[in-house]
């Protein structure tokens, strides 16, 4: 059966753009090793206030309004929620299954107008899963079929509600290098041939849309898919671009002297430490795939495992994402991720983050790449009141959350794991089912 993606219809009543919970708490955690997220030290004795479902403060020092919440940290570590930079959370039950893999389009002949959005589901178990791993909220984007545009992708929150999609089409996903010469048909020339000539059907459409001649036979795109990429072309939505090359990263930042307006924002980018000045001179953010140190394609030979940490080093905003690596089940890997970044500071010829720089990998720096770090990733006034209290340091594997909040909700920490181990842990007669009964 073809995979399938709901598109966005016109008709339908706009989905409301970074909506606010309804039943937002007033609750202020003291006495906490507190961590705002945005590239600092933890602070020994700090408080976060949170009001109607957004920070109001953060640190040492911060008074507490009478008459609400108190919860005593006890020394623990509080931290924003992990924002997981790239995954496909809610939109994937079973790889082989096609009635639960919503990530591509199929043979429905629309590309870059897919819209993610409305086939998030909140009940899929990985969300469950994650959500009491500490990660609260994810980048979720399309995958390619046919075209080196895969669609719109979603902001999501992981809470217990159904009302997931913090913004939908917060982005344009595009395939680039090997990917991307394979959907347009076999080689880089191609993909790129392809991709000036829908920049130009995209700028027809801009000055006349009432006669665009979406069904030519010469033409690149539907109509449904022209109006999808004129905010891109404007500079109002993000190109997040699956790159892993160097030599690709440098065919796109020329493009974007060209087009200046582009958001670009690099996806992968396993050899972007050998072009590092040029990216940050740019000024384009990464996503990056951390501590690919072995190369896994043609264009990865260059990979190190310290490539964040050189890109980083030489002014390149960098975020962590999980791209190709199990990214609609396992973005929790990025706490690990992080605290390896933080180990190869010890490594002799490595370089990786400081603490609070790894740390603000996976929570401010994915924010700020998509030009939503004024509203997520941090403990900052006004931010979303997404915060993890911790029983150790979040950057340790063995550490376990021990209250999770998304929008000033505090969180439910059962999923299937949980219940699974439970119920071997402490088996029950008559519990089991009865394959297991002897």
């Amino acid at each position: 059966m073809t995979r399938k993606l709901l598109l966005a219809a016109a008709a339908l009543a706009p989905i409301a753009v970074l909506a606010a919970p309804a039943a937002a708490q007033t609750v202020a955690i003291t006495n906490a090793r507190l961590v705002v997220g945005d590239g600092g030290q933890p602070v020994e004795g700090g408080t976060v206030v949170i009001r109607d479902g957004r920070v109001v403060a953060a640190g040492p020092g911060v008074a507490v309004p009478a008459g609400i919440r108190v919860i005593d940290a006890g020394g623990k570590w509080v931290s924003p929620g992990i924002f997981a930079g790239f995954t496909r959370l809610g939109i994937v039950e079973v790889d082989g299954v096609d009635q639960t893999n919503d990530t591509g389009p199929g043979n429905v002949g629309f590309h870059a107008a897919i819209d993610v959005a409305p086939a998030v589901n909140p009940k899929s178990s990985p969300i469950a899963i994650n959500r009491a791993e500490g990660i609260t909220r994810a980048v979720v984007a399309p995958d390619n079929s046919g075209s080196i545009f895969a669609g719109q992708g979603a902001i999501i929150d992981l809470g217990a509600d159904m009302d997931a999609v913090s913004k939908p089409r917060a982005f344009q996903f595009m395939e680039w290098g090997e990917s991307g010469a394979r959907a347009a048909g076999g080689s880089r020339p191609a993909a790129y041939a392809a991709l000036k000539n829908v920049l130009f059907e995209v700028r027809d459409y801009i000055r006349a849309p009432g006669s665009f001649n979406d069904r030519s036979k010469d033409a690149f795109l539907t109509r449904a898919d022209a109006e999808a990429l004129v905010p891109v072309l404007q500079g109002r939505t993000p190109l997040l671009v699956h790159v892993e090359r160097a030599s690709d990263m440098l065919v796109l930042l020329q493009l974007r002297k060209e087009i200046p307006a582009l958001k670009l924002v690099f996806v992968g980018a396993t050899e972007g430490w050998t072009v590092a000045p040029q990216i940050a001179a740019a000024g384009v953010p990464v996503i990056a795939t951390a501590l690919n140190d072995l190369p896994e394609s043609f264009e990865q030979l260059a990979a190190s495992q310290s490539n964040i940490g050189r890109m980083a080093a030489a002014g390149v905003v960098v975020a962590i994402g999980t791209i190709n690596q199990d990214e609609a089940r396992q973005a929790r890997w990025e706490k690990q991720y992080a605290g390896n970044l933080v180990a190869l500071t010890k490594v002799p010829g490595a370089t990786g983050l400081d603490w609070g720089a790894a740390f603000a990998a996976i929570s401010s720096k994915p924010a700020e790449a998509l030009g939503l770090g004024g509203e997520f990733g941090s403990l900052k006034p006004g931010r979303r009141g997404d915060v993890v209290i911790w029983d150790g340091d979040p950057l340790e594997i063995g550490t376990s959350t021990v209250s999770v909040f998304i929008d000033g909700v505090e969180q439910p920490l059962e999923n299937r794991w949980t219940r699974l181990r439970q119920r071997y842990l402490d088996p029950k007669d008559g519990a089991l089912p009865k394959a297991y009964q002897r």
